[in-house]
């Protein structure tokens, strides 16, 4: 057999073998990105279902404070209405609604007919206002006073 000939059947053969380990390790990383996105995509679609689930009921569900049964102020999002707060809520959101500007809580119960003089009274109505500021249905001014989010 001719030398030269064997010596580049040879030097193609390591090519060869260096290209197969290349291409090797390519097909893993590619296998292994692929896997990596059918456990994203799976996990997607449960988000998914979640949130559609979510969406799906948007009355308030009853939560457990204290082994006592309370209504949950739903957060403000583009599918939840005004009218499944609580029917106080739904008030309190009227009278800051209704008044000339931004208001104070006592000036809340004053619209409410709540007697605000009484501390025990009117601390509970700040609670409730509080609360709807959290959850994005009312504005709270650096002052203290309360105004409706636009």
């Amino acid at each position: 057999m001719d030398p030269e000939l064997l010596e580049r059947i040879t030097a193609r053969r390591a090519g060869l073998d260096e290209l197969e380990k290349q291409l090797t390790k390519q097909l893993a990383e590619v296998r292994a990105e692929r896997n990596e996105l059918a456990v994203a995509e799976r996990v997607l679609e449960r988000v998914s279902e979640q949130l559609a689930n979510e969406r799906a009921s948007v009355t308030p569900a009853p939560g457990q404070v204290g082994g006592r049964a309370v209504m949950l102020i739903p957060h403000r999002t583009s599918g939840v209405e005004e009218s499944t707060l609580p029917p106080d809520h739904q008030r309190i959101l009227a009278a800051v609604r209704q008044a000339a500007g931004p208001v104070m809580a006592r000036q809340v119960g004053d619209a409410l007919g709540i007697d605000v003089s009484v501390r025990a009274k009117l601390e509970p109505l700040r609670g409730r206002v509080v609360r709807l500021v959290d959850r994005g249905w009312l504005r709270k001014l650096p002052d203290g006073r309360f105004t409706t989010c636009l």
